[in-house]
């Protein structure tokens, strides 16, 4: 599985930025996708996740209720529509995929892994 995530930029505080994930190669593998975020001096954090079939989103507690996200598996593509944007969301923010395996938040649990965008909040 290719997964390849785009949509990053700068954007103000308040603002709203929607992410895109490809998915390409045996996705009927899939179980689910994750999104992940990597601020600069931490450690990679979980986001949100979203199962393949059944489009069961999870939301880290922090972005609950300002970040959702969804997935078209016809297209092959998960979104991350991020809105009331925080200067704390800057970040490198990854797509990730995982067959049926732990409970989907931590990165361990996924076996593919997108490059990924810089989203940065800042005005």
């Amino acid at each position: 599985v290719q997964l390849q995530a785009s949509g990053g930029g700068l954007v103000q505080p308040g603002g709203s930025l929607r992410l895109s994930c490809a998915a390409s190669g045996r996705t009927s593998s899939i179980y689910g996708m994750g999104w992940f975020r990597q601020a600069t001096g931490t450690e990679r954090e979980f986001v949100a996740s979203i199962t393949w079939r059944g489009g069961v989103p999870y939301y880290a507690d922090d972005v609950e209720g300002r970040f959702t996200t969804s997935r078209d598996n016809v297209k092959n593509t998960v979104d991350l529509q991020m809105n009331a944007l925080k200067a704390e969301d800057t970040a490198v923010y990854y797509c990730a995929a995982r067959h049926a395996t732990g409970s989907g938040h931590a990165d361990a649990d996924y076996a593919y892994w997108g490059k990924g965008t810089l989203v940065t909040v800042s005005s």
